[in-house]
């Protein structure tokens, strides 16, 4: 095989190989988000009298890698709107956006 195939082969597959990792990586801040709001569900956070603590930044600074995306999708929740964060630094859900949410999902995986 010539020199200038498996350079342009090497290429194609680095780059593929960077896009199935962004890939992965949006999945699995996807599914915290899933869990985050099912556990805020579960305790019934609706209001800002029932907020619940949340782990909204890293425990250890130092500690870098892809384990710790909980408060990253944290923040997607809040940018979103359906997380709303208390004075007190609790969080609870916004129970109409999340039921927008909901059908937004819900009609894009019926089609």
């Amino acid at each position: 095989m010539p020199v200038y195939l498996q350079i342009i082969l090497l290429v194609v597959v680095l780059f593929a190989i960077v896009i199935l990792m962004l890939y992965m990586g949006g999945l699995a801040v996807q599914r915290t988000c899933f869990k985050i709001i099912a556990e805020m569900e579960e305790a019934r956070a609706f209001k800002e009298a029932r907020a619940v603590e949340l782990q909204d930044e890293r425990k250890n600074f130092f500690r870098v890698g892809f384990k710790n995306i909980r408060p990253k999708a944290l923040k997607l929740l809040i940018d979103d709107g359906l997380v709303i964060k208390t004075n007190s630094g609790k969080y609870y859900l916004d129970k109409e956006k999340l039921a927008q949410a909901k059908a937004q999902l819900d009609s894009k995986n019926t089609k």
